[in-house]
């Protein structure tokens, strides 16, 4: 199943070039991927307070083609578990019919202390 979040570009996504600023893209795809984990079911704030976070450990990026102020994105996302430690975003972002942007991402759950733990059993089941 694939997740899809709208996004608007604005001034303050741009550089003075008037194109979005690379970085950005990695604020696009985070939203996405923060949305999918709430609709999930998980309470990543919960989730804190009982000591585990989600952490990126690996980005691979391709910028295809800029985004300009005023267009209209859109983050497209699909994931699955690929291990018990290991959930994978394989993220899009396009306008219209045009691919802007590539990312392969992965995550993993850690404690506090920065110990990798097995993904949520509940989160496992769900992505299975």
């Amino acid at each position: 199943m694939t997740h899809v979040l709208p996004v608007k570009v604005y001034y303050e996504d741009t550089d003075m070039g008037g194109v979005v600023y690379y970085a950005n893209y990695l604020k696009f795809i985070e939203r996405a991927r923060s949305e999918i984990v709430e609709e999930l079911g998980v309470d990543q704030n919960v989730l804190k307070a009982d000591g585990y976070v989600f952490v990126v450990t690996r980005v691979v990026a391709d910028y295809l083609a800029p985004a300009r102020l005023g267009d209209r994105l859109e983050v497209k996302t699909t994931h699955k578990a690929t291990s018990p430690l290991r959930w994978v975003f394989d993220q899009t972002v396009w306008r219209g019919d045009q691919c802007l942007f590539k990312a392969d991402v992965t995550a993993v759950c850690m404690t506090n202390e920065g110990r990798p733990v097995r993904l949520p059993a509940e989160l496992r089941a769900q992505l299975a």
